[in-house]
């Protein structure tokens, strides 16, 4: 691996890294942008060749898997959790979260049990696959 490729890499999970830390805050792509320090067009191909989907997918998908966890462990409403995970609307959260998780938001946690295992097994077991 060439060291320019080695430095876009680490520029990217330094990005990757603050979306993890973020999530729940309104992130857009010129900011991000600015965090890689590379123009916004070139943000959006750069991050979407090295982890497989757009920034934006990645951040809802991150958003969501948060809201799993809290559907599955906290009995707090589904309009607490759509807001806390940075969702601006319900409609919005429960649309995205049936297209990663393929039921809607209140089917899940009906459905899920807070199974006994180890987190890293769970965390595993429920990631969404888009």
């Amino acid at each position: 691996m060439s060291r320019a490729s080695e430095e876009s890499n680490r520029r990217m999970l330094r990005v990757k890294d603050a979306m993890d830390r973020a999530y729940a805050r309104p992130l857009d792509v010129p900011a991000l942008a600015r965090l890689a320090y590379v123009t916004e067009a070139h943000f959006s191909r750069t991050f979407r060749a090295t982890f497989g989907e757009t920034p934006h997918r990645y951040l809802q998908r991150r958003r969501v898997e948060r809201a799993m966890f809290l559907l599955r462990e906290t009995d707090r409403s589904v309009t607490d959790i759509c807001f806390e995970v940075g969702f601006g609307s319900t409609g919005t959260f429960s649309r995205t979260f049936r297209e990663i998780v393929g039921r809607s938001p209140r089917a899940y946690r009906k459905e899920a049990v807070a199974a006994r295992v180890p987190t890293c097994f769970t965390m595993a077991w429920t990631r969404p696959s888009s």
